[in-house]
C-alpha cells in the first residue's frame, strides 16, 4: 500500500508483481472404469485416487479370477503401473446379475460346515476353493465334544491354515470368529464365517468332519446363482459414472480414460462425450476378434458389428489399439489374454514423462511389459496393418529382437476429413494439455480492466509459456514465430467484446506430426568416372 511521507527522507514501498506464469498441466493423470472385486471393493462409484498397485490392492482388493464377473479392471490397472503409469483414479462399478438394471449384486458364495457357513471373499467360479476341517480335539478331556480342530481354505495357489481354531466359548482368543474373521472384521483373505449367536455356535464338529471335506457334498463353495445370469456389461452402470456431477465428474482434472475390455458403442460413446467435455482421451479395447485368421476384412467386420454409423463414434478424443495380448496371469500362473488399453495407457505415461506429450506413444522404444505377445489371430504383417492404420485400427506388433510395441498413433477420425487436423494422438493430446495450463492459469485475469494493460500482461504471460513448450521441442518449426502465435489486442477483442465483459486470446501452434513413413530412395549414379 502507498506509504504516508511525514518526514525528509528515504521511505520504502513494496509493489506487487504484475508478472504471472503458467504451470504445465499433467497429461498422463489416467481414469479406469468397470466393474472391480464384487466382495472386497471397499467403496463402488467413487472416484479413488491411486499412486501404486498396491494402493489398488488395498481399496479394491486386487486380482481376481472369474468367469462370470468382469475382472479386467485390477489387469488394467497393474498393467498400467507396471508400464510407466504413476498416478490413476478408479471408479469401481458393482457386478450384478442378469445383465439388467435393477438387477441384485453378485452374492458372494458359501460352504457349510457343522452348521458353520464359510463365505468365500473370491469368485469360485473359475477357480474353486475348498473348506477343510481335521485334526479334531476335544477342548476338555473326555467330555466327547470335538470342538478344537485345524482348518484349511484352499484357493487356487492360495492356502490359509489356521490350526487350533475353537469352536466355543466365544470368549476365548482362539474362537472361530476371532482366528478367521466375520464380516465385520475380515480377518482372513479368503473367508469370512457366520457371526456366533449367543456364547458358542451352540453346534460341534462331527467326528466325519476329519475324512471329508465339506461334509462331501462336494468339497467346493457353492454359488446361489439367478436363473437367466447373465455378464453383460450394463450401459447404465457406466452411463452414471459418466454423468454431470458424477464422483468422477467432480475431480479437477485427468487427462486419460479406460473402460478395459468394453467394447460396446453405447459406452464408447458415453465416455467419449465426457471426455470432450472434460479434455481428456479415451483408450478404447477392441471387441475379441473370435475369428482365427487377423485378415483386415474379419478384424473390420468384428469391430464394426455392432455399429451403425461407422466403425466408431465419431470423435477426436479417442484411439482403439488391437489386438488383445498373451500374459500370464499373476494371480493363477495360467496363460491368460488381457486387453490392451491398460498396457498401452502406461505407455502414455511414459512417453510424456520421457519425450513430452508432443511424441507419439508408439515406436520401437515403446515396449510392453509383462506380455508374451499378441494373440496369435491378431498377429499383423505390413500389409495387412496398412488396412487397418488408415482406418484408425492401431496394431501392437511383435519384432523379433525388440519385443512388442504400440505401433500405430492415430485417432478415431483418421478417415474422417473433416477432422484431418486431429489425425494424430500426439497432436489432439498436445492441444488439451495447452488447453489445460492455460485455463488452470489464467484466472487471474478475471474481473481484471479489460484494456490494454490487461491485454498485454496476457499476451507477455501465454507467450513465455508458448516459447519455454518451444524450447523443449513441443512445435514444429525453427524460430518462435514459426512455431506459434499469440494475440491478443483490439483485433481479437473488439468494444462489443469488452462491454460483454469477454477478452478474447488466440494463440495458434504449428504441432508435430510424427515420421509415419519413412521412404528411403535409391538411385543409381551411372556414367561416373573413379578417380
Amino acid at each position: 500500500m502507498p506509504v504516508t511521507t511525514s518526514y525528509p527522507g528515504i521511505y520504502i514501498e513494496e509493489l506487487p508483481s504484475n508478472a504471472h506464469t503458467i504451470t504445465a498441466a499433467p497429461t498422463s493423470i489416467t481414469v479406469f472404469v468397470g466393474y472391480t472385486h464384487p466382495f472386497k471393493t471397499q467403496a463402488f462409484n467413487t472416484a479413488v485416487e491411486l499412486f501404486s498397485f498396491t494402493e489398488y490392492e488395498t481399496n479394491f482388493g486386487g486380482l481376481y479370477s472369474s468367469n462370470e464377473v468382469s475382472n479386467h479392471v485390477a489387469y488394467a490397472v497393474n498393467e498400467f503401473f507396471l508400464n510407466g503409469g504413476s498416478h490413476a483414479y478408479v471408479v469401481g462399478l458393482q457386478p450384478k446379475y442378469n445383465g439388467a438394471a435393477g438387477s441384485p449384486p453378485v452374492a458372494a458364495a458359501t460352504a457349510t460346515i457343522a452348521g458353520i457357513e464359510f463365505t468365500a471373499l473370491e469368485p469360485v467360479d473359475a477357480t474353486p476353493m475348498t473348506v477343510t476341517v481335521d485334526n479334531l480335539k476335544e477342548s476338555v478331556s473326555g467330555s466327547g465334544n470335538l470342538d478344537i480342530a485345524d482348518i484349511q481354505i484352499v484357493y487356487g495357489t492360495r492356502v490359509e491354515t489356521y490350526r487350533g481354531v475353537k469352536i466355543q466359548p466365544a470368549t476365548d482368543a482362539a474362537f472361530i470368529d476371532k482366528r478367521i474373521g466375520t464380516q465385520a472384521q475380515q480377518i482372513s483373505s479368503l473367508v469370512t464365517v457366520k457371526p456366533a449367536v449367543g456364547p458358542n455356535y451352540g453346534v460341534t464338529i462331527p467326528a466325519q468332519a476329519g475324512t471329508t471335506k465339506a461334509q462331501g457334498s462336494p468339497a467346493n463353495f457353492v454359488e446361489n446363482i439367478p436363473a437367466g445370469f447373465t455378464t453383460t456389461f450394463l450401459a447404465q452402470d457406466f452411463d452414471a459414472a459418466f454423468e454431470a456431477d458424477s464422483s468422477l465428474d467432480k475431480l479437477h482434472i485427468f487427462n486419460i480414460i479406460v473402460v478395459p475390455g468394453v467394447a460396446d458403442n453405447g459406452i464408447w460413446s458415453a465416455a467419449l462425450a465426457f471426455a470432450e467435455r472434460r479434455r481428456a482421451f479415451v483408450i478404447l479395447d477392441p471387441p475379441l476378434l473370435d475369428v482365427a485368421d487377423p485378415d483386415p476384412t474379419n478384424v473390420l467386420t468384428s469391430i464394426g458389428k455392432d455399429f451403425d454409423d461407422g466403425l466408431f463414434p465419431p470423435s477426436p478424443n479417442g484411439a482403439l489399439y488391437f489386438p488383445y495380448l498373451k500374459a500370464t496371469d499373476p494371480l493363477t500362473g495360467d496363460q491368460t489374454e488381457l486387453p490392451p488399453s491398460g498396457y498401452v495407457a502406461g505407455i502414455y505415461a511414459k512417453t510424456d514423462l520421457n519425450r513430452g506429450v508432443w511424441k507419439a506413444p508408439a515406436g520401437l522404444e515403446t515396449v510392453l511389459l509383462g506380455t508374451r505377445g499378441v494373440v496369435q489371430r491378431g498377429r499383423m504383417t505390413d500389409m495387412r496393418q496398412g488396412t487397418l492404420n488408415l482406418i484408425g485400427v492401431n496394431c501392437l506388433r511383435t519384432f523379433p529382437g525388440v519385443g512388442t510395441v504400440v505401433f500405430g498413433a492415430r485417432s478415431l477420425v483418421t478417415a474422417n476429413p473433416a477432422f484431418e487436423q486431429w489425425r494424430y494422438v500426439p497432436v489432439r493430446r498436445t492441444a488439451m494439455f495447452i488447453e489445460d495450463s492455460l485455463y488452470d492459469s489464467l484466472g487471474w485475469a478475471v474481473f481484471e480492466p479489460n484494456d490494454e494493460p490487461l491485454w498485454f500482461a496476457l499476451r507477455t504471460t501465454v507467450t513465455n509459456f508458448m516459447l519455454a513448450l518451444f524450447k523443449q521441442g513441443a512445435f514444429q518449426g525453427s524460430t518462435p514465430s514459426q512455431a506459434f502465435r499469440v494475440q491478443c489486442d483490439s483485433s481479437t477483442t473488439t468494444q462489443d467484446d469488452i462491454n460483454n465483459g469477454i477478452v478474447n486470446i488466440v494463440v495458434a501452434f504449428a504441432p508435430l506430426k510424427p515420421a509415419e513413413f519413412v521412404v528411403i530412395k535409391i538411385a543409381q549414379l551411372a556414367g561416373q568416372v573413379q578417380s
